[in-house]
This record gives C-alpha cells, structure tokens and sequence, in this order.
C-alpha cells in the first residue's frame, strides 16, 4: 500500500503568508482566530473563498478586456484634426522596418499575456474545482509564472503616459490619452488582485484528498 504523503494541513501546520514563518495555530486565540506568533498576521489553513472571489475577478477582468481593446487609447490632435488609435491600430502603425520589435513588444504586452493571463487562471480554476490529479508540479509553475509577468502587463499604459508627456507641441500637434486606457489599466490591475486571491495550495490538496477517500 503506498504512503499518503503528509502536507503541513494535515499535520496542524500553517505557513504565514506575509513573513514565512510555519507554525501550529491554537485553537480560539482571541480575539478572531490565530496569528503568526512572528508578526501578528492572522493565519488561515488555505484563504477564505479563494475560489469564489478569483472567479468573480476573473470574469470583471474580461468584461474590462474588451472595452480595453475596442476603444481608443491614443488621439492625436492637429490642425487638421484628430485621430484616435486602438491598442491593435498602434501595433500596425509601429509596424515597419525600423520599429517591428517594438510592435511585437506592445502586442505581446498589451494584447497577448493579459488574455493569457485570463485563460491560465480560468484553467487553474477549473482544475481545481473538478478535481483534477493530473499535472500539479506543472500547474504550480503556470501559477507562478502568470504571478510574475504580470507586472509587464502595464507596458501599454507606460508606453501611451511617455507618448503623451514626450508629444505635447500646441497648437502643432498633441496628444492625449483615450478612453481604453482607463479600462486597460483596470484589467491589469484586477487580474494582479484575481492571481494573489488564488490559492495554489489548493493544487496540492486534491491529490491528498484522493488518497485519503
């Protein structure tokens, strides 16, 4: 028969999110549960609704994806009028011989990694919730990988705030940031709140689950 592995929940073993420290919470600390006797952060076994609460930031990121690619993100004004510009209309027009990389940067961005984002943790979500045993070392790296390139998901935004400070010659031309960014940099901002509300430890529990029905 093989061996149960034991994981730190099964042993009354709690890690503290905010300085690592792994210890056993007691029972009815006053005054709302047990704390890290380290730093005082409250300590929980895995977070409370991890699953309810990434899943509904899940969904309002992709509501805010589509006006964030729908809409424009830059106008351009002249003498001769204005001109908006999409996320996906900036990346033609820096499409040349001279600026094709920093075209391929901006798609890879702005466009790719947060839909790529979206589907990672809509995958990690439903594994989880299906129970599946399959691949868990390979889903704890997609977690930490989304966890990390989520910072580069704000490159669209800088990109557009240097653009408008860098181009403002009234009454020649300048520029001005449209309404997309302001959706853009919602999206980046709660799919980075949707990955530290999931729980990967919750990967781990499935398997221990399995072999213990």
């Amino acid at each position: 028969m093989n061996a149960v592995p034991a994981t730190a929940m099964s042993l009354g073993l709690a890690g503290c999110e905010v300085c690592g420290l792994v210890s056993r919470p007691l029972a009815g600390q006053p005054p709302h549960g047990p704390h890290c006797p380290r730093c005082g952060e409250r300590l929980h076994f895995r977070r409370p609704a991890s699953i309810e609460r990434c899943w509904a930031l899940v969904i309002a990121a992709l509501i805010l994806y589509l006006p964030a690619n729908l809409l424009p993100v830059l106008t351009t004004y002249t003498p001769l009028g204005s001109q908006t510009d999409t996320i996906m209309q900036g990346v033609v027009e820096l499409w040349s011989p001279t600026s094709w990389p920093l075209a391929i940067v901006v798609f890879v961005a702005s466009i790719t990694i947060p839909l790529g984002k979206l589907i990672a943790l809509a995958y990690l979500l439903i594994t989880v919730q299906r129970g599946s045993l399959k691949s868990t070392r390979q889903r704890v790296r997609l977690y930490r990988m989304v966890k990390f390139i989520g910072r580069w998901s704000m490159l669209d935004v800088f990109v557009d705030t240097f653009v408008v400070a860098l181009v403002q010659l009234k009454p020649l031309m300048w520029m001005a940031p449209g309404p997309g960014v302001m959706f853009f940099a919602g999206v980046v901002v709660v799919t980075m709140v949707a990955v530290n509300c999931f729980d990967p430890r919750l990967i781990w529990d499935l398997p221990q689950k399995e072999c213990n029905a």
